[in-house]
């Protein structure tokens, strides 16, 4: 440890208020550590919690474990920066970050704060492809098997739960219409402040606890989902692992599918095919799959599809999409479903199923399916994806030499975009005038559709 500097003030101001003696604070740090498999602080002890107290700067990721313990102990979120240290950035995590225990995970994103968050974004934090390497099957295993004893005085109970649920259908549905940037920075503070007190309190039983960890996971997807609309991948894959780690703490198969289905089409979508594949897999493996409604299996298989295509593996495509069609087909109004399938109907399956179909070079089949999206969208709610939907159709119409079509497909495109804020609809308009552009001297349409299109991304942000 640091010889002893300055003595910190913020320090011994939360363990007074705390009412805590720097022996408290030292089983707490080790047992936070230990959970973290951090090995190399199971000797803390009351000494040094003094010597943290006189000034000295603890070494490594010990301030995130210092301020996890404070934070248990206080029943609220306590940050490094609050006690008077750094927050150190942790490696970039390849598959052995999965080892990092689930609530610690959840701490460095809070740590961070989304405006370190939107910061590293800024800088240009990488989408890592080693992050894509999924555990070994002894990890889902023994992180199902996870027990946590309560770490705060906080009752929480199956109320709570319905509250998160709630909360995040409520993300979710504006995510769907207005764009991921709409309420990201809301649903950020959420997870990580009011969520993450409660998945350290006292539940009435074991499947309650899963219940809220699982409650969690999907907020924490839908995060995800969020910064991946708003092309913040690097964030949004952080998110999408905080995600699975919950999940599969809560032992929910289906939702755990659910998320490595996001992981891979985020992976397909930039490019790294043969990961997208790999995730895709898994999250149709076993009781991910057979455990999972009707509707949530086709859209699962629908973005195996799609990986596959992008993979160059037309045949194992096909057969992908026949049997995602003949699962959603299987869908009835009297099923089960969790909300989180809410939006995953016939426009949805017709719109990844043309995306497959361009993918492999089928441009008339994916301009029928992306009509067919178009068609049987509910536009008003789910507006976003519907701009997208007209963008692509647009794209594949001006390839087969469609231009009129086009022309249309892109108009309404632009027409239902207003409102909308979404990394996404942004690439599709800037992916527009890409294609506008070697033509639209020949069509005063196409002249009219390019300054609309700039116009937009002007005041897009």
């Amino acid at each position: 440890m640091a010889a002893p500097r300055e003595h910190n003030a913020k320090l011994a101001a939360i363990l007074t208020e705390a009412g805590l003696t720097h022996s408290q604070v030292a089983a707490t740090f080790v047992q936070v550590a230990a959970e973290a498999g951090a090995r190399e602080f199971a000797a803390v002890g009351r000494s040094h919690v003094s010597h943290w107290v006189a000034g000295s700067q603890p070494s490594g990721l010990a301030p995130v474990y210092l301020s996890e313990a404070l934070s248990r102990r206080l029943g609220r979120t306590v940050s490094p920066e609050e006690i008077g240290m750094t927050s150190p950035v942790r490696p970039r995590e390849g598959a052995s970050g999965w080892d990092t225990d689930t609530l610690i995970a959840l701490a460095d994103l809070r740590s961070e704060g989304e405006a370190e968050v939107n910061r590293r974004q800024a800088l240009g934090a990488a989408f890592s492809a080693a992050a894509l390497a999924l555990p070994a099957e002894t990890w889902w295993e023994q992180t199902a098997r996870t027990t946590r004893p309560a770490s705060s005085t906080l009752h929480v109970g199956a109320a709570d739960v319905d509250a998160v649920r709630e909360m995040t259908a409520a993300f979710s549905r504006i995510d769907q219409r207005r764009g991921g940037a709409h309420a990201r920075s809301a649903a950020f503070r959420y997870l990580t402040e009011d969520v993450a007190r409660l998945l350290r309190g006292r539940f009435p039983g074991e499947q309650v606890r899963r219940d809220m960890f699982a409650a969690a996971g999907e907020l924490a997807y839908i995060n995800g989902w969020m910064r991946f609309d708003c092309t913040e991948h690097a964030a949004a894959q952080r998110l999408f692992r905080v995600a699975v780690k919950l999940s599969a703490e809560a032992d929910d198969k289906p939702l755990i599918g659910h998320i490595l289905r996001a992981m891979a089409h985020q992976a397909a979508d930039l490019g790294h095919p043969r990961h997208a594949v790999e995730i895709a897999d898994a999250s149709v493996l076993g009781e991910r799959y057979s455990l999972a409604c009707a509707r949530e299996r086709a859209l699962l298989g629908v973005v195996r599809a799609r990986a596959l295509a992008a993979a160059g593996e037309r045949r194992g495509a096909a057969a992908a999409l026949i049997r995602a069609e003949d699962d959603l087909r299987a869908a009835g109004p009297g099923d089960d479903e969790p909300a989180r399938v809410f939006f995953f109907a016939e426009a949805s399956l017709a719109h990844e199923t043309a995306r497959t179909l361009r993918d492999i070079g089928d441009f008339d089949g994916a301009a029928r399916e992306f009509q067919r999206s178009v068609r049987t969208r509910q536009a008003a709610a789910f507006t976003r994806t519907h701009v997208v939907t007209l963008g692509y159709l647009g794209e594949v119409l001006s390839r087969t030499g469609r231009i009129e079509e086009a022309a249309s497909a892109w108009s309404a495109s632009l027409d239902a975009v207003q409102g909308v804020q979404s990394g996404r609809t942004r690439a599709v308009v800037e992916q527009m005038r890409s294609a506008i552009s070697p033509l639209r001297a020949r069509s005063p349409q196409l002249a009219g559709l390019d300054a609309r299109a700039r116009a937009y991304l002007a005041t897009a942000g």
